[in-house]
């Protein structure tokens, strides 16, 4: 008979422990191995947990809320313990104030605490941080156990940054575009295949661009030749001004903006009679400040320059083994001097052709991704 007996008693004795009582916070701890003897042989073995090492480890029942006459390290394991305080002691400003109670002051004030006394020491020393009591320090410590997972939904409409709307499949078709933006005296356009490789990069410079009277013809001579030099694609994506109606200080502008971007409208949609309505659009526009909220590049209703962008993205296409953007050697140097701080060679357009395909494809992938994920 096998001394069960012995055993049981040894835990009813213990009752104070609870093997049984309750649920642990996080995981069982590591328990030594004993043994019961066989009364018969004694030799025979059977391994069993040692319990007084279990037993030692329930010990550390969970604080009640209202519970603050029980020492706070006495409401934890030595591995959650440990675990609060290595966040509490090495967590930055950011990352504290992600916890649950702690954003605000409070996250300031466990930085200025243990940068002027040291790092804590135990649970019970966090009491000592301005604003933070038992009953709340509970509660900062349960939120960093067990963490609130909140999921970004990231819900992008294709109507916001692409017109006229078309299906997304024939957009996620597409083997390649052409990103083109008119400036006020040159056109540039940006060739980028769904590789996210720099097929051809380059701008025309427009000299009746704003000129004399306008002259139709004078523009129609500038658009079109710029139309003879770009590249076959699936789509041409053409940048639409943000420049309101209401603004007229900048009307010459903005109808200078309108009227390239009918002309290449007209010149580069090809023209089916009678159209099929099965067949997409093949020239877009794309919102300016899209692509700029895209890159952070807003600030308020203005956008900023994207060279800076534009330089990191050269720079990681030769450091980087998965850089953002794939550049060909030989624009790497055409352009290497285009994008540097005061440079007077007017590479704005060429920049922002580039960034408005590489947001294009970015936004269409991101949208996929969160169609999937609903």
């Amino acid at each position: 008979m096998w001394v069960i007996e012995r055993f049981l008693s040894s835990v009813i004795q213990r009752g104070q422990s609870g093997l049984l009582r309750r649920s642990l916070r996080g995981s069982l701890p590591e328990l030594e191995l004993r043994y019961l003897q066989c009364t018969c042989c004694w030799r025979s073995r059977i391994p069993v947990a040692g319990f007084e090492t279990l037993n030692a480890s329930l010990s550390s029942e969970p604080c009640k809320d209202d519970d603050s006459s029980r020492p706070l390290d006495a409401c934890y394991t030595s591995e959650q313990r440990a675990a609060i305080l290595q966040l509490l002691n090495n967590g930055s400003p950011a990352e504290l104030a992600s916890i649950k109670l702690l954003r605000g002051r409070k996250s300031i004030n466990i930085v200025e605490h243990r940068s002027k006394n040291g790092p804590f020491k135990s649970l019970e020393s966090v009491v000592d941080v301005p604003l933070l009591k038992h009953k709340s320090a509970m509660v900062v410590f349960d939120s960093i156990l067990n963490p609130v997972k909140k999921e970004r939904k990231v819900r992008i409409q294709l109507a916001r940054f692409i017109k006229p709307e078309v299906d997304r499949s024939w957009l996620e078709e597409a083997s390649s575009l052409v990103s083109i933006v008119c400036g006020t005296n040159k056109i540039a356009w940006a060739h980028v295949d769904r590789q996210m490789m720099v097929l051809d990069w380059q701008q025309q410079e427009c000299p009746n661009f704003l000129k004399g009277t306008y002259m139709a013809s004078a523009y129609l001579n500038d658009v079109s030749a710029v139309a003879s030099l770009l590249p076959p694609a699936s789509f041409y994506l053409i940048e639409k001004s943000s420049i309101s109606v209401q603004n007229t200080a900048l009307f010459p502008v903005m109808a200078h903006m309108r009227t390239v971007e009918a002309m290449l409208f007209a010149l580069l949609e090809p023209r089916i009679t009678p159209p099929e309505p099965n067949i997409p659009p093949r020239v877009l526009n794309m919102m300016r400040t899209a692509v700029g909220r895209h890159f952070g590049l807003m600030v308020g209703e203005s956008r900023t320059s994207g060279a800076q962008i534009v330089r990191q993205m050269m720079t990681e296409s030769v450091t980087e083994k998965l850089p953002r953007v794939n550049f060909p050697q030989e624009l790497l140097v055409r352009y290497r001097n285009y994008f540097q701080m005061g440079s007077r060679r007017g590479g704005d357009e060429l920049c922002d052709a580039l960034l408005q395909a590489v947001a294009f494809y970015e936004l269409l992938c991101e949208m996929t991704v969160s169609l999937l994920l609903l």
